[in-house]
C-alpha cells in the first residue's frame, strides 16, 4: 500500500474529526499552560482544511497537503497555525506522488524539520516537537524494516502519543508556556498532544 491521493485527503478529513471530537481536552490542556485556544483554533483550521478540498482535483497527495497546509496558515491564529501549516506545506512539497512508506517517513521528516526551522524547538522543550520527532523516528525504523504503511503508521502513532505525554515532567522552554517557569511541569502540552493526533489519525486511516 502506497500514500496517494486518496489517503491523503482521508487523512485531513479523520483529522477534523478528531480535532472536533477532541476540542474540549486540547483547550484545557492549553488553558493551563497557554492561551486556551488551542482546540478552538485547530478546529476552525482543519474544518477550512476540508471545505479547501471540496473540488480540488489533485495530481498527487502533495497536492492536498499542501492546500491543507496553507488553508492552515492563513484561517488559524496564535503559533499552530504557521507550524502546522508550514508542516502540512513541507511534506506536501516532499510528495508529488504516491508514496511507500521510507517516502513517506521522509516526507513527515521534512514536516518535523519546518516545525524546527519556524519554532526553533528541540527535543525536551516541551512543544509539538517531542511527539513529532519520536514519531518520525518510530516510522522511519518500521519502514527500514520493510513494515508495511499500516504497521509504520501504527507505530508512529504509539511514539508520538507517548512522546506527548512524556511532557508532562518537562518544564517549557519555547512558546507561552515558557512564562510560566516551573509552573510549566506537571501538564502535558497541548501542542505534543494534537500531534499525536494527527499521527493517530493518519495510523487509522491506513488501516481502514
Amino acid at each position: 500500500m502506497d500514500f496517494d491521493t486518496r489517503l491523503a485527503d482521508a487523512w485531513v478529513r479523520a483529522i477534523a474529526a478528531a480535532v472536533e471530537k477532541e476540542e474540549a481536552r486540547l483547550t484545557e490542556l492549553d488553558s493551563a499552560i497557554g492561551d486556551g485556544d488551542h482546540g478552538s483554533n485547530l478546529r476552525r483550521g482543519f474544518s477550512a482544511a476540508v471545505t479547501a478540498l471540496e473540488g480540488l482535483r489533485p495530481d498527487g497527495p502533495g497536492a492536498v497537503l499542501t492546500r491543507t497546509g496553507t488553508t492552515l496558515i492563513s484561517k488559524v491564529g496564535g503559533a499552530s497555525g504557521p507550524l502546522y501549516g508550514k508542516a502540512f506545506r513541507a511534506i506536501g512539497a516532499a510528495l508529488p506522488g504516491p508514496a511507500d512508506p521510507a517516502a513517506l517517513a521522509e516526507a513527515l521528516a521534512a514536516g518535523l524539520d519546518a516545525v524546527r526551522a519556524l519554532g526553533k524547538a528541540e527535543p525536551g522543550d516541551k512543544t509539538i516537537v517531542d511527539a513529532w520527532t519520536p514519531a518520525v523516528s518510530a516510522f522511519r525504523t518500521a519502514a527500514a524494516s520493510g513494515a508495511s504503511l499500516p504497521q509504520a503508521a501504527t507505530a508512529a502513532a504509539e511514539a508520538a502519543e507517548l512522546g506527548a505525554h512524556d511532557t508532562i515532567p518537562l518544564r517549557a522552554r519555547k512558546g507561552r508556556a515558557s512564562y510560566l517557569g516551573e509552573r510549566s511541569t506537571g501538564h502535558q502540552d497541548p501542542g505534543a498532544t494534537s500531534t499525536a493526533l494527527l499521527f493517530r489519525t493518519l495510523a487509522a486511516v491506513t488501516t481502514a
